[in-house]
């Protein structure tokens, strides 16, 4: 993640924060609760390991995502939604994925959206 040196306004650096295909749906994923990277890769479909460890460190690096280590043997790691800035930026999220919705059902989309589980059958 590169930081650049100058932005017209706060909302271009938010951009920058979230910009890509994965990292909004990584942290859309982990609105539900610290999990590995296994269960990450697993739950997310289409992505790769090593994309997911790219995303997540920049999410880390924006303070988004917290890692955490535990002890012991076999090593394991837990990925979730920094207190502040993450849970923030989920309510955001949250925002856009009604409007996605809207969009959907105005759309005659209703049957991906049951099919996902997003609305009721």
């Amino acid at each position: 993640m590169k930081i650049r040196e100058a932005y017209t306004c706060p909302l271009e650096l938010t951009h920058d924060m979230i910009k890509g295909k994965w990292k909004p749906i990584i942290l859309w994923r982990l609105r539900l609760g610290g999990t590995s990277l296994s269960k990450l890769e697993n739950d997310i479909e289409g992505i790769s390991q090593k994309m997911l460890l790219e995303q997540l460190k920049e999410l880390i690096e924006f303070g988004l995502v917290d890692k955490r280590a535990y002890e012991g043997y076999p090593l394991r790691v837990e990925y979730s939604l920094a207190a502040s800035r993450g849970v923030r930026m989920l309510e955001a999220l949250k925002i856009m994925q009604d409007v996605g919705i809207d969009f959907m059902m105005e759309n005659g989309m209703e049957d991906v959206l049951r099919a996902k589980g997003v609305i009721e059958a």
